[in-house]
């Protein structure tokens, strides 16, 4: 069960990542298809447009990786709790999965990082 959940939560965040990434573009092509605006005024609208993306893409996946390593943590406690004698592979999973949820943090702040300095 807590495979699962974790497996959904890592999901979920590289959605979420990927979701905010296509907003960027769209609105990239928006601000680039408003011929009559001056190009300071251009700029300035794809600078925050960027750090508007940016910005969401990491506290949207850092809010869903904190409240998964949250309940994989609790339910990992909860099993130890039940089976003390199990507990070294318990703590081998509950660590697999907070790394592939801090990986998918971290790849968002990747992405982040390409909005801002690469498009």
């Amino acid at each position: 069960m807590m495979k699962k959940v974790l497996a959904i939560a890592a999901v979920m965040l590289l959605m979420f990542a990927f979701f905010a990434c296509t907003v960027c573009f769209a609105e990239g092509e928006d601000t680039q298809a408003a011929v009559t605006q001056t190009e300071e005024a251009a700029d300035s609208n794809t600078t925050s447009t960027k750090a508007i993306a940016a910005a969401a893409c990491v506290a949207i996946v850092a809010a869903v990786g904190a409240l998964s390593m949250g309940i994989a943590i609790s339910k990992s406690v909860d099993g130890i709790s039940r089976q003390p004698e199990a507990e070294s592979k318990i703590r081998t999973a509950l660590m697999l999965g907070l790394v592939f949820i801090e990986t998918a943090v971290i790849y968002s702040l990747i992405i982040a990082i390409l909005i801002i300095f690469v498009l």
